[in-house]
């Protein structure tokens, strides 16, 4: 994080014990399969627990629209999904907030922006990630970066499962912006494949995950 602050990352989170927080950053310069020029990206608008229903997360966003506007963006933009998923923000609540959908991504994906500037094109993910698909040889393959500091650790956690279980695994570390528009999953932190096709992209527990290749070992 210390190292995107030099490429505009803004994270600003509230003085209170809890998971309240929003993050941010140019969306030229953002780890996600997304094109785009002149729009702020939000990575992450979480408010949990008792601080739910509180106006905490409209007010982050409103405090994130004034910083855009003062430096001269075209809008905001930010990833959703079509139903709600672990690990992403409502859908609803950007809608209520004046965004639109502006592409999408298989298998549930959806890219929302806010237009300042009406004439200004929109971002897009870009046609590599838009299919749920990947060039990788048979079995699981987790692709990751550092943006959330968890992954490190609980993706070497779930190879580590596979091994156990014989499953053949890759691990993909994304070390760049570049590289994530590249083959980042359209989540950006974490996608987990199989046989080429995206599975999810939620990080899941151990145990979770033991139940999930449960679940698939007997449809197969």
């Amino acid at each position: 994080m210390k190292d995107q602050f030099d490429h505009g990352l803004v994270f600003k989170r509230l003085d209170e014990r809890g998971k309240m927080f929003i993050e941010y950053m140019p969306v030229e310069n953002c780890w996600k399969p997304v094109d785009g020029k002149d729009y702020m990206m939000i990575n992450c608008l979480w408010v949990s627990g008792k601080y739910k229903k509180q106006g905490i997360a409209s007010a982050l966003l409103a405090d994130c629209i004034a910083d855009a506007k003062s430096k001269g963006k075209a809008g905001l933009c930010v990833v959703t999904s079509k139903k709600n998923k672990p690990f992403l923000t409502e859908k609803k609540f950007f809608q209520k907030k004046g965004f639109e959908v502006a592409d999408s991504a298989q298998p549930y994906f959806e890219l929302m922006v806010l237009k300042f500037d009406e004439a200004a094109p929109v971002p897009k993910f870009t046609e590599g990630c838009k299919a749920g698909k990947i060039d990788v040889d048979e079995g699981f393959l987790f692709v990751y970066s550092n943006q959330c500091p968890f992954m490190e650790e609980y993706v070497h956690l779930l190879s580590a499962i596979c091994e156990e279980r014989g499953i053949k695994n890759k691990i993909a570390k994304i070390r760049s912006s570049e590289e994530a528009r590249q083959f980042g999953s359209p989540f950006g932190t974490f996608g987990l494949y199989y046989n080429g096709e995206f599975v999810n992209h939620e990080l899941m527990s151990e145990n979770k995950f033991r139940k999930m290749l449960d679940t698939m070992t007997e449809k197969c």
